[in-house]
């Protein structure tokens, strides 16, 4: 009971510290005169994969990339079938009203790619370079989307009101603060987190792949489920679209881009034989709803979480 407890509180300190590296992150930049549109494309994005991003340095700098490649592939899985398939019972998501058309195809060339370089049986400095590179495309095109917007426009308001952690009277002392909290949590609960996932894996005889895969995966992707939760809620289905397609992407190209620099990560065959396919394919689920103008609804809501489930007990078994 011990580890589990010490797995709990790696990955709750792991959960705060990133949500204050991003309220303090935007809130300093926006203190800098950087445009809100911006800071929701880079900052938030990349803080709320820190999480994944320390998982996967930590892991691998202590001889278990197992469970780097297993935390994201599993996130990713986690993300379409849990994470769109909870809030969905909770409430339909009129996903036919949100044309996520151009980021969903980049998702779907992401995991192409980064199966591809998954095949070759390492990811090393080049698989780094081609998925960082990636990214800087995908960055790249959202920048020229938000540059072609605002200069559509006459008149350029920039709104913070929807920006995740965003208050333009927080104090310097106070987004310091934030920073210096973000900064120190993030790899202590990394470290606490993958120390104790492993002991789990060696104590229950599964992979740390396996733990990866679930435990730690779906630890990951309680952020994305809050989020989507919400947005279920207040009847926002692009953002919860775009929150999953978007943190998808990220986890490909940028978490296992920048942890296969610190040191190469070995592809277990069994991601190759199953697991990425599995990725793969949930992602194809989301065709129906992104280019044939379908609604998430309650049933279908049901048929991703239980696909989830189903998914988790292969393997674990």
């Amino acid at each position: 009971m011990m580890v589990w407890g010490l797995a709990t509180l790696g990955l709750v300190i792991l959960l705060l510290a990133g949500d204050s590296l991003v309220k303090g992150a935007v809130n300093l930049s926006l203190r800098m005169g950087i445009p809100a549109l911006i800071v929701s494309l880079t900052i938030v994005a990349f803080g709320t994969s820190a999480p994944e991003l320390l998982i996967g340095i930590s892991a691998v700098m202590e001889g278990k990339p197992g469970l780097a490649l297993g935390n994201v592939v599993g996130s990713n899985t986690a993300n379409i079938l849990l994470v769109l398939g909870i809030p969905a019972m909770i409430s339909v998501l009129h996903t036919s009203q949100c044309d996520t058309r151009k980021t969903y195809l980049f998702m779907l060339g992401s995991t192409v790619l980064f199966i591809a370089l998954a095949l070759f049986g390492t990811f090393n400095l080049i698989s780094a370079a081609v998925l960082l590179a990636a990214l800087a495309f995908v960055l790249g095109d959202a920048f020229r989307d938000v540059h072609r917007h605002r200069k559509a426009c006459s008149v350029v308001v920039d709104d913070v009101d929807g920006l995740e952690g965003a208050d333009p009277d927080m104090p310097w002392w106070q987004i310091l603060l934030f920073l210096a909290l973000g900064l120190i949590g993030l790899p202590l609960g990394a470290d606490i987190l993958v120390d104790n996932a492993s002991i789990i894996a060696a104590q229950y005889g599964v992979s740390d792949s396996a733990i990866g895969l679930t435990l730690v995966a779906v630890g990951t992707s309680l952020p994305e489920l809050a989020t989507t939760v919400m947005a279920a809620l207040r009847k926002q289905a692009d953002v919860a679209l775009g929150n999953v397609i978007g943190s998808n992407m990220f986890n490909l190209l940028a978490i296992i881009g920048v942890t296969s620099i610190v040191a190469p990560i070995p592809v277990d065959p069994e991601f190759l034989q199953f697991d990425l396919w599995v990725m793969l394919a949930a992602s194809l689920l989301l065709v129906p709803f992104v280019f044939w103008g379908r609604d998430i609804s309650r049933g279908w809501g049901v048929g991703l979480t239980v696909t989830y489930l189903a998914y988790v007990t292969a393997i674990l078994i």
